[in-house]
């Protein structure tokens, strides 16, 4: 049977939709997909991820393990509560994992994927000998997601007195302690706001209060497309253990320097790097008609043969056209072809994010 978060019933009492997703039961969908959606973009909306795996590393040599561990170098984060993003690599500089991680006054907090939980853990527990370190799975805690142009403000009024001047103090990507809550100003959707790591004890009376706020529930369908128009990659389509950082557009993850720093899975990639030849990560806009979709394959020109497929696509709301992600490999420019249901349609090649703040970031 699938996994269900503290907040099951309080979904199900609002008209959600529920579907399995990485063995959880999630709100796919409280009714509207493409409502949800435009409430993050031009309000506030919030989402349930309580199915992500929160893990604390703790220990004399959490700096040392971490930074064995990630391809991107927690020695950045200098001061609590920074955060950083990074991939998670094999030896083959595969991607295990995308994940952020959080420097708390005592050790870090990482955040990763519910897919990959057990994956993810058993790694990170193979590679802890000869460090002194301590890898807590937090299964006590909840999470929550509150997304929008008006979500930090809504939201710093459902906070109160104790955690709303928290919420109201944040830099982006940072987080900070509350009591025993931990706020911070990050998220999925290219919108500001704030997710919040809270004891799952406490989860229903700030999901209720959130509510009263008019911040509206959100389900995984409007997070995809809301993700997608921001550029972000969803683990298991943009990333797998059989694609490296610098063909998943995540080159900038990488912590090169300092040169003697060793971490899993660098020799591989800097012979990968040396070696060029790899794929790309491109965005691709459908000024027609028509709805890409994964793994539809990608023309240089029309007759040609292909050159990449789609990791990601759909039909964007915001932009009100289809948008999509594809790997491609060789020398391509601005235009190229994709093919639909036996057609060829010509595409626009565009850098990424397709949305920044509610607003188009593309000619």
């Amino acid at each position: 049977m699938a996994k269900q978060t503290t907040l099951f019933d309080a979904h199900c009492d609002a008209g959600a939709k529920m579907v399995d997703f990485g063995g959880w039961d999630m709100p796919i969908n409280y009714g509207s997909q493409l409502a949800e959606h435009h409430y993050v973009r031009q309000d506030a909306g919030m989402f349930d991820v309580s199915h992500m795996t929160i893990v604390d590393i703790q220990g004399a040599e959490a700096t040392a393990y971490l930074r064995y561990l990630l391809a991107n170098d927690v020695a950045k984060l200098v001061t609590p509560g920074k955060a950083l993003y990074s991939a998670m690599l094999t030896e083959e500089a595969g991607v295990i994992d995308d994940l952020i991680v959080y420097k708390m006054v005592e050790g870090y907090r990482t955040v990763v994927n519910c897919s990959t939980r057990e994956r993810d853990l058993a790694w990170m527990q193979n590679h802890q000998e000869g460090f002194a370190v301590e890898i807590i799975e937090r299964d006590d805690l909840a999470m929550l997601a509150i997304q929008g142009p008006k979500a930090i403000e809504k939201a710093t009024l459902a906070l109160g007195k104790v955690h709303g001047p928290v919420a109201n103090q944040l830099n982006p990507f940072q987080g900070l302690a509350s009591e025993d809550w931990f706020i911070a100003r990050t998220g999925y959707t290219g919108e500001d706001g704030l997710e919040i790591i809270l004891p799952a004890n406490a989860v229903l009376d700030l999901w209720q209060r959130l509510l009263d706020a008019d911040i509206k529930p959100c389900g995984l369908g409007a997070r995809d497309t809301l993700r997608l128009e921001a550029g972000m990659n969803l683990y298991g389509n943009d990333m797998t253990e059989q694609t490296h950082p610098l063909e998943s557009a995540m080159g900038w993850t990488i912590a090169w320097t300092p040169d003697d720093r060793e971490f899993i899975g660098r020799d591989a990639l800097a012979q990968i790097k040396t070696d060029q030849g790899y794929g790309k990560l491109v965005g691709l806009v459908l000024e027609q008609r028509g709805v890409m979709r994964t793994h539809q394959k990608v023309h240089l020109t029309e007759d040609g043969p292909a050159i990449g497929e789609l990791t990601s696509g759909t039909f964007s709301p915001t932009l009100q056209q289809s948008i999509a992600m594809a790997r491609v490999t060789g020398p391509i420019k601005d235009s190229c072809f994709i093919e639909i249901r036996g057609k060829m349609l010509p595409v626009k090649i565009v850098k990424l994010p397709f949305v920044r703040n509610g607003k188009k970031q593309f000619d």
